[in-house]
């Protein structure tokens, strides 16, 4: 009886193994399709995805993982009304399993907020990017580079307002982290230039545009 129930527990171990792999197989599968511009096999892929995920748990987080990467592809698409609801059962099932204060989260709730700023609803996208950012400070400080994407996409979100005044803080802060983060002739830190001289233009301030763009330029030239 005891060997009968030990083999049983192996194979119930195997076949977990099993899953797991197809299920890590078939998110390769996806990542490839959107890497070669296949968005449409993408989404039929994690949609395969998901199907797998939800074998070892409606609630589990890979179901999240699989949602999330098929939010994105339906962004990814321009289709925003599929994209939101499924971000949502995603963030709803990372905050069941981590709580509120996780990677996970902030990183749905980013994206949720980007989802809304691209489609000009702006009051939507305001809280779920401040609530994203708070969570990243808490978790991995001030000064990490995740935190400064989250502070750059606020920094868009005023820009796309009409408050590049607002924005100007944001993206010097963005700045600043990613310069002391990566380095000073990093590809992200010339992105930041540019963003930033965008916002000083919109504020009439050429001059110091003309600056960070100069700066933006030497750094892409290098790396030419």
């Amino acid at each position: 009886m005891i060997r009968t129930c030990l083999v049983t527990a192996v194979l119930a171990l195997c076949l977990q193994g099993c899953e797991q792999q197809s299920w890590e197989s078939t998110m390769a599968a996806g990542q490839r399709a959107v890497q070669q511009g296949n968005y449409a096999e993408a989404e039929r892929i994690f949609r395969v995805a998901v199907g797998k995920a939800e074998e070892f748990g409606l609630q589990d987080r890979r179901v999240a993982v699989s949602l999330s990467q098929l939010a994105q592809v339906y962004a990814g698409q321009g289709k925003h009304t599929e994209a939101e609801p499924v971000y949502l059962q995603a963030l709803k099932i990372y905050q069941a399993v981590h709580g509120e204060q996780h990677a996970d989260v902030a990183a749905v709730l980013n994206n949720l907020g980007v989802l809304h700023r691209m489609y000009g609803q702006y009051a939507e996208a305001d809280p779920l990017l401040k609530r994203a950012l708070a969570i990243k400070e808490q978790l991995l400080g001030p000064d990490h580079p995740d935190v400064a994407l989250s502070v750059v996409n606020l920094a868009q979100l005023r820009v796309s307002q009409g408050h590049p005044d607002q924005a100007e803080p944001l993206y010097r802060r963005a700045l600043m982290i990613r310069e002391r983060a990566l380095g000073a002739s990093h590809p992200e830190v010339a992105k930041t230039l540019e963003d930033l001289a965008n916002a000083l233009r919109k504020m009439g301030r050429k001059d110091e545009a003309v600056t960070f763009e100069s700066r933006a330029r030497t750094i892409r030239l290098a790396q030419s």
